[in-house]
């Protein structure tokens, strides 16, 4: 199953954050790239007085909700230089990930970089779950993991 347009990593300026500033995690045939989401704002002065006076914790009632997760794919020729091999290898980490999304905290940006070695193998749909789960995990991306 596809990844829903919300979970989509798009521009080439979300990648790039990811790659510069994201943590690296390896594994056999995989590597994940993940970017911690930013830290919720405090409440300004300029707040609603009801907040201010202590009615609603005011951090909770007007920090904004965290956005989504999105998750990208990178996958090179260098991986196979035919594109139906290239785009069922992506296809099968998209459903894997779409899978593992409800464990994920909310406003993550990740990308999968797939190694030549996961063509080389013909890599199954469960050696990518397992092996997502292990970088995940490592990653602290994980609900509870923060």
């Amino acid at each position: 199953m596809a990844l829903h347009k919300a979970h989509r990593l798009k521009s080439r300026k979300d990648f790039q954050a990811v790659f510069r500033e994201g943590i690296r995690r390896h594994s056999c045939h995989l590597t994940l790239r993940a970017l911690r989401p930013l830290p919720s704002v405090k409440p300004s002065l300029d707040a609603p007085p009801k907040a201010r006076q202590g009615g609603d914790s005011p951090i909770t009632s007007l920090s904004p909700p965290l956005p989504p997760t999105q998750i990208g794919i990178s996958i090179s020729t260098k991986v196979s230089k035919r594109a139906v091999v290239r785009n069922r290898i992506k296809r099968q980490i998209a459903a894997v990930m779409h899978q593992l999304l409800p464990r994920i905290s909310p406003g993550w940006r990740l990308v999968v970089v797939v190694k030549p070695t996961a063509a080389e193998q013909e890599c199954v749909t469960q050696q990518f779950l397992q092996e997502l789960e292990q970088l995940l995990a490592q990653a602290e991306v994980f609900n509870g993991n923060s």
